[in-house]
């Protein structure tokens, strides 16, 4: 088989307790009615495996639940021959941030094989055998598209902008699921981004929790020795949120959790106080201060995400 076309896959729904999730899938449903839909599996390798067992087709498609994507693509068709790959590859493209404007891997649309996800250990199930403990981007068969049919919104309550931005202020100040040296010491693109998360967004709403939360996550990592493995637990982030756990349905909408109670003068003095202590550890250009709303329009603008970089390994 030379190519791969989308329309052949199936697209499964993959939503945990987003609170948008209900009107993404009404959204993914009008424009491809047979997509199918996994919810509420805990544990990343176990949900992405329960979508492997729903799937007709031996290639799926997995779409977050914060996620709308493009009906366009469905057009797409990948001519393996012309990439340099072989039908053994896992597919990755762009996917747009809403909140601030990047386009790289989260949230992104990926497209799998069944046999491949039935016998990966990822994540919670991961073996210590690669470095795919935390994210799935570095098996050697993973290929990044540059394309972007997708756009994520991770702002429909505090605690989902938090969550999302610590998520990925721990995973972009990491190197390979290990601590780097310094920050600056990262690949570039990441460190980018990690900036980035770390001040672009009070233009949208809850836009301030997540840079708050990119830098709660990238301060674990450099300044304590925090268990970087427990990103992965959306158990465990919830109980850093608040201190006691509410019924599952409440999980996103919650009233006085651990952080949310601060105001908006005591959010940006924590945000603030994070920024000084991350720059002076790193000895880094953050801003102490995040973008202003207008500054963070601006950004979104005129900002020209860098490709992503892939290296192909011989047939």
């Amino acid at each position: 088989m030379d190519r791969i076309k989308i329309q052949d896959s199936d697209l499964v729904f993959l939503s945990y307790d987003e609170p948008n999730a209900e009107r993404n899938y009404a959204d993914l449903k009008k424009k491809f009615p047979w997509a199918k839909r996994v919810h509420g599996v805990k544990g990343l390798d176990a949900a992405h495996k329960a979508c492997a067992d729903v799937s007709d087709a031996e290639r799926f498609v997995t779409i977050d639940g914060d996620t709308i994507v493009d009906k366009d693509f469905l057009d797409v068709e990948i001519d393996l021959k012309a990439l340099g790959v072989d039908n053994t590859y896992m597919f990755s493209w762009c996917g747009n941030i809403d909140l601030n404007g990047l386009k790289y891997g989260n949230g992104s649309l990926k497209l799998w094989t069944k046999d491949f996800v039935k016998n990966m250990k990822t994540h919670e199930n991961h073996d210590g055998k690669d470095k795919n403990s935390v994210e799935f981007c570095h098996f050697p068969n993973y290929y990044q598209f540059n394309e972007n049919y997708s756009t994520s919104y991770i702002n429909a309550s505090p605690l989902q902008a938090w969550r999302s931005g610590f998520r990925e202020g721990v995973k972009m100040s990491i190197d390979r699921n290990a601590r780097a040296p310094r920050l600056k010491e990262l690949w570039w693109q990441n460190y980018h981004r990690l900036l980035v998360w770390m001040s672009v967004g009070a233009d949208v709403e809850n836009g301030l929790w997540s840079i708050y939360g990119a830098r709660m996550g990238c301060h674990k990592v450099v300044c304590t020795d925090w268990d970087i493995n427990q990103v992965r637990d959306f158990e465990y982030l919830l109980s850093e949120w608040q201190p006691n756990k509410m019924a599952s349905t409440d999980r996103l909408v919650a009233k006085n959790p651990k952080h949310s109670n601060l105001n908006e003068a005591e959010l940006m003095a924590e945000i603030i106080k994070l920024g000084h202590e991350i720059r002076n550890r790193e000895e880094i250009d953050l801003p102490v201060l995040p973008l202003s709303t207008e500054q963070s329009k601006f950004f979104k603008s005129v900002y020209m995400n860098s490709p992503r970089i892939f290296k192909k390994r011989k047939l």
